[in-house]
């Protein structure tokens, strides 16, 4: 996959430069990383700022291109044995994964699951993470029902972000938390299925959180209280 940006990059070069494939570069950069990136073999060729602007389709590339091994999608069964999961259900703008992933793997989260959807463009949601995928599994499950199924069977507790429910959430085992869309939230037929119903009480009569910061407010309640 095809990623930019210097602070994604020198991310991945500090954490995971054994995945970078080759790296385009359409600005000078200083001898101390010019250094690191030769010392570590990896290959790079300058190019012209119209060829960087392609590469990058026009995004903010700030004279780091690269070429990074495709993260594959992770399998349900990766995430059976884990504590603390993520349920996105019909979650598809890759701003607001990309900031979720940021936040689930700074906060603890196991592993991050999208369902209600068949594909999420992945390089786009790697530079919205700032990186964190690069480190945080995250899996597609098509089938909401059938998943709810599944993390039942392994003993999960299931909760859901809704509007209307307790303003505590505790951590008790094995934990998931759904989240909806912002547009649709989560169909009833799923909340049916949930037995367990959270939100977050607003000071003011003025709904003005969106799904990633959401996210983050519930899972560190879920952590820390």
């Amino acid at each position: 996959m095809i990623i930019y940006g210097k602070q994604l990059f020198l991310y991945a070069l500090e954490k995971h430069s054994t995945n970078i494939k080759h790296l385009y570069l359409s600005k000078d950069i200083d001898k101390k990383l010019f250094d690191k990136v030769r010392k570590l073999g990896i290959t790079f060729e300058r190019v012209d700022e119209k060829k960087a602007q392609g590469l990058a389709k026009g995004g903010n590339h700030q004279g780091f291109i690269f070429e990074y091994e495709d993260i594959p999608f992770a399998e349900f069964k990766e995430f059976k044995d884990k504590n603390l999961l993520v349920v996105l259900v019909g979650v598809t703008d890759v701003g607001n994964i990309g900031s979720i992933v940021r936040s689930c793997y700074s906060l603890g989260v196991d592993g991050i699951i999208l369902s209600g959807i068949k594909s999420i463009p992945l390089d786009s949601v790697t530079r919205s993470s700032s990186g964190a995928l690069f480190d945080m599994p995250i899996a597609i499950y098509e089938n909401t029902l059938d998943l709810i199924n599944e993390l039942k069977h392994k003993n999960f507790n299931l909760f859901a972000a809704v509007a209307n429910g307790e303003n505590k959430i505790k951590k008790d085992g094995k934990m998931v938390l759904f989240l909806g869309s912002e547009g649709d939230g989560i169909p009833s037929k799923i909340l049916n299925k949930i037995e367990n119903r959270t939100t977050i009480k607003m000071a003011r009569d003025f709904n003005s959180l969106n799904v990633a910061v959401a996210c983050a407010i519930l899972i560190d309640r879920i952590q820390n209280g």
